[in-house]
């Protein structure tokens, strides 16, 4: 006998919804799912009317579903805002560049401006290029400060006030446990801000509207309403410390599916001792972007690239940063210290 679905009692369910348990068909289940993200916005009031949003747009389930809900929403309650989208080309052959042509579809499906700031205009190298220096132990490191960098300046060359991305509940709950495991204290009081303030003249303010959807749910949402994404996992990320944090989390989820919601939401409610030092956030001495330390971590990545030390922005080496700033060279201890890789 078919199950019915629970809200109209009318039609048949063709899902069970991995958040709630709730059976439902196809048009209840769009609706829950994009009234729930309207929630979200209203209730975080990520936007204010006649603002300029950035959609950072990669072709995965996550952004497209983003950019599909952001526009149908934005219609749908007159929220008044001028939709953008853009994306991050890190040169990555066989992945980045097939992606990016489903950037270039959703663009003319939903009519929406596209701009897309690569890795080579904006730092001299690609991700391919780097994987050759650096190995494949700690290519996402590079990838991961580049790539928040990069939209940052995409975002002010589009002049857009706020940028919005796809993470979602499952992203936020893995990097929580990411922030545990590291005992990362300063991370782990932010990563959960459903919003970001600006830091600074070289950042833009960044929300995540999907932050309270489940993973599954985007999938199947992406699913049912045949939406066009890319759906191949970044050859380069394999060994990426993430994934065992998702692993870790899957396996929760697979003997209490509210795990993921439970851990954002302890993430959410976590307090630091008072008399914590907590890094003071001041500006990068050569790019002028945001920085705990003389050197934002991307000029650092980049000076070790171009110096032929990749080791040189993996772990501290805070005591470099003078030498690296003034142009000084190192000494021969350093260099052989700092040219060992790993592959």
């Amino acid at each position: 006998m078919p199950i019915l679905c629970s809200n109209c009692i009318d039609k048949r369910a063709v899902l069970k919804r991995p958040k709630t348990g709730h059976s439902l068909c196809k048009e209840c289940f769009f609706w829950a799912f994009e009234e729930e993200v309207h929630m979200t916005i209203e209730s975080a009031k990520l936007f204010k009317p006649g603002e300029i949003v950035g959609i950072a747009a990669s072709g995965g389930k996550d952004s497209t579903v983003l950019a599909h809900v952001m526009k149908l929403l934005n219609e749908r309650y007159n929220y008044n805002l001028e939709l953008m989208l853009l994306s991050v080309d890190e040169g990555i052959s066989g992945y980045r560049d097939d992606s990016l042509e489903t950037v270039k579809r959703n663009q003319q499906q939903y009519e929406l401006p596209l701009k897309i700031v690569s890795y080579e205009e904006l730092y001299g190298w690609t991700m391919d290029a780097i994987v050759k220096q650096v190995g494949l132990k700690n290519n996402c490191t590079f990838c991961g400060v580049f790539r928040r960098q990069a939209l940052d300046r995409g975002a002010i060359m589009l002049k857009v006030d706020k940028i919005c991305t796809g993470h979602n509940a499952d992203d936020v709950a893995e990097t929580v446990l990411m922030n545990v495991l590291r005992g990362d204290i300063a991370r782990l009081r932010r990563c959960t801000a459903i919003s970001t303030a600006s830091e600074g003249d070289g950042v833009v303010p960044r929300c995540k509207p999907l932050k309270y959807a489940y993973e599954k749910e985007i999938v199947l949402y992406a699913y049912f309403k045949k939406l066009d994404y890319f759906s191949t996992e970044c050859i380069y990320s394999p060994n990426a410390y993430r994934g065992y944090a998702r692993t870790f989390l899957k396996d929760l989820e697979s003997v209490r599916p509210s795990s993921i919601m439970d851990i954002v939401h302890s993430g959410e409610n976590l307090s630091v001792r008072e008399g914590v030092k907590m890094p003071v956030q001041g500006t990068c001495n050569q790019c002028g972007y945001i920085s705990s330390q003389s050197l934002c971590k991307s000029c650092v990545l980049l000076e070790g690239l171009n110096r032929g030390l990749p080791k040189l922005g993996i772990g501290k080496h805070h005591r470099l940063h003078a030498k690296i700033i003034s142009k000084e060279p190192l000494t021969e201890r350093e260099q052989r210290k700092l040219k060992s890789v790993d592959f």
